[in-house]
């Protein structure tokens, strides 16, 4: 069975819509957007091919990044935490979050009690971020 990685919100909005209350959701806890990938914009200029609207956003929360890199510099490896935002075939729109927890649990830091608390937060902070979305 595979391991979920993340969740996956289902919206009834269209890409730029979606795009733009995702940025809001992860703003109002306490996410900054460090780097955003346009996977369309990047397919069309590397590979001179077509796919629908798709953007990988890197959320950041200063705090939990502070707290985890202090407990373990190799969590930089995991961060910042990626949120994507694809045009869904329906015409709206799906959301997909990681979870800092599954993420660790896949990883060598599994053990590692000080992230695990850190990676608990991120992970309530990403679910509210879902269900903000959600409504």
């Amino acid at each position: 069975m595979a391991v979920s990685l993340g969740m996956v919100v289902q919206l009834d909005a269209p890409f730029d819509a979606a795009l733009h209350r995702t940025r809001e959701a992860l703003k109002a806890e306490g996410f900054g957007i460090l780097t955003e990938i346009d996977i369309q914009a990047a397919f069309r200029e590397k590979l001179g091919r077509d796919f629908r609207p798709y953007v990988i956003l890197g959320a950041c929360n200063p705090s939990l990044a502070y707290s985890a890199l202090t407990a373990d510099p190799q969590v930089g490896l995991l961060l910042p935490c990626n949120v994507t935002v694809e045009a869904a075939a329906n015409g709206g729109t799906v959301v997909r979050l990681v979870d800092p927890v599954s993420l660790m649990a896949a990883s060598a830091l599994e053990a590692s009690s000080a992230l695990g608390g850190v990676a608990t937060d991120a992970r309530e902070r990403l679910q509210r971020v879902a269900r903000t979305l959600a409504r």
